[in-house]
């Protein structure tokens, strides 16, 4: 079995930062892209930012130029680095990778983690 297990997120003011981490766990080959997405009250749950096997990133325009996403294959973990946060960026975040475990390829999450950006 797999499992995503977030953590990092919290309240922060505007202007503040943040940095979320996910490790991936479990009977684990191999790991192809992972990625943070955010769902806030009343909306969809939205891409934040992917990054891919090689390292290969992109943005949702919103967060541009304030996150990074990075990862670390030696202990399957991906994590974003959030900077200059807005209030509009609160938001419970979601990790997810595509990772193959056994014979299987399949798209796991995190339970989530909680951001707030407020004064």
């Amino acid at each position: 079995q797999v499992q995503l297990v977030e953590s990092g997120g919290g309240l922060v003011q505007p202007g503040g930062s943040l940095r979320l981490s996910c490790a991936a766990s479990g009977n684990i080959f191999s790991i192809y892209a992972m990625g943070w997405y955010r769902q806030a009250p009343g909306k969809q749950r939205e891409l934040v930012a992917a990054i891919t096997s090689g390292g290969s990133t992109n943005y949702a325009d919103s967060v541009k130029g304030r996150f990074t996403i990075s990862r670390d294959n030696a202990k399957n973990t991906v994590y974003l680095q959030m900077n200059s946060l807005k209030p509009e960026d609160t938001a419970v975040y979601y990790c997810n990778a595509d990772i193959v475990s056994g014979y299987s390829r399949v798209t796991y999450w995190g339970q989530g983690t909680q951001v707030t950006v407020s004064s």
